[in-house]
């Protein structure tokens, strides 16, 4: 099985057709290349290039320009998420982004946020 939920031990060792429950409060907080901006990444697979992260950005963090390879979902805990388009997404609310989408993404108030993402973003400006 490739699907795993990195930082919980003994995966290896259960049958691949039963439940895995993540106690998110448990797993650590992982820096991405980008300032201000951390993840828990609850389920990754690498074969399909699947993520689905606990995401916190900082107050002011942002994400250079980058295109979604494929769908991307985000829900807005708490906080809020805005882009160059003009939305500002705040808690409560859902954005999602279709392939081939590009943008810039910050947030101007901190936030806590549930991304999956079916394939890895390609960024196209480096990280500051």
């Amino acid at each position: 099985m490739t699907a795993v939920t990195p930082d919980i031990a003994g995966q290896a060792t259960l049958p691949p057709s039963v439940s895995r429950p993540v106690a998110v409060n448990e797993l650590p907080w992982r820096a991405t290349p980008f300032a201000g901006i951390e993840q828990k990444v609850l389920l990754r697979d690498e074969d399909r290039g699947l993520i689905t992260a606990l995401i916190r950005m900082a107050p002011g963090a942002r994400l250079p320009l980058h295109e979604h390879v494929d769908i991307e979902q985000t829900y807005v805990l708490d906080g809020s998420l805005a882009d160059d388009e003009g939305n500002e997404i705040t808690a409560g609310d859902f954005i999602w982004r279709p392939a081939g989408h590009r943008h810039v993404a910050w947030s101007p108030k901190g936030a806590l946020m549930i991304g999956i993402f079916l394939q890895p973003n390609r960024f196209l400006e480096p990280a500051e």
